[in-house]
């Protein structure tokens, strides 16, 4: 790694850093802790036909490998069918327009993550304010977390994904071979103020991000008057990914 290229990294860690401090300090005097969610209003997104800029965002930003095959597939957030995501809510006198729209898909960043508590070095933890993250240094590749995974949000690198990046951002670093990876909530953004990149691409503004434990928020104000559901809800993980039908 070039010496620019480690400072301006080691430097998003250190505004990171700063952030969790900050934040810790507002939580120590309001007495609240953040609980970051998303809500995807599936109508919104459905009306932008096969658009995935937020796809392509979130992959541009993390240098998320483009690789051939499903084997060897990464994917941080994609696509999947309606009744694929949602098995238990797909019946035939659905809607039609429901059933046949795709849902994006990516880390829930559960409140109980079962990948969490499987991992063997903790190289994957919940923060305080609800992200499940990583650090990929720690990751000895046993996908112990993937087989956790009841979403199949986690991928493993078999190959080196270096070369198969179509275009290599130096503002996030890239994966080696053997290690697991995944969506990580776009911490780095978090801690410049900003919003998760998918988020932010999002042109019909279908997805919307806030904080749970505010009761004046958007997600909230959404959660209060929209139906939602959630993946896989009977498994206790509590995701903080929410769907409006």
């Amino acid at each position: 790694m070039e010496r620019s290229v480690f400072v301006k990294l080691t430097g998003l860690s250190l505004v990171s850093l700063a952030a969790r401090k900050a934040a810790a300090a507002v939580n120590a005097v309001t007495g609240r802790k953040k609980r970051w969610a998303i809500v995807i209003d599936q109508q919104k997104c459905a009306q932008a036909g096969g658009c995935t800029k937020c796809v392509e965002a979130c992959h541009q930003g993390h240098n998320v490998p483009t690789m051939i095959g499903a084997r060897h597939q990464v994917k941080w957030i994609w696509k999947e069918p309606f009744a694929r995501t949602f098995p238990e809510q797909t019946t035939v006198y659905a809607p039609e327009q429901v059933r046949q729209a795709p849902v994006l898909v990516f880390c829930n960043h559960c409140d109980n993550p079962p990948c969490v508590r499987v991992c063997p070095t903790q190289a994957t933890w919940k923060r305080e304010d609800g992200v499940v993250t990583m650090d990929w240094h720690r990751c000895i590749g046993c996908r112990y977390c993937v087989a956790a995974c009841p979403y199949g949000s986690r991928s493993f690198n078999w190959l080196d994904p270096r070369p198969h990046i179509p275009r290599v951002t130096t503002q996030f670093p890239a994966r080696t071979k053997g290690v697991v990876e995944k969506c990580t909530g776009c911490e780095e953004l978090l801690a410049k103020g900003r919003l998760p990149a998918c988020v932010e691409a999002c042109p019909e503004k279908a997805m919307v991000y806030g904080d749970l434990s505010d009761a004046s928020s958007e997600v909230r104000r959404l959660l209060a008057t929209r139906q939602s559901i959630r993946r896989k809800p009977e498994l206790g993980t509590q995701p903080s990914v929410f769907y409006l039908l």
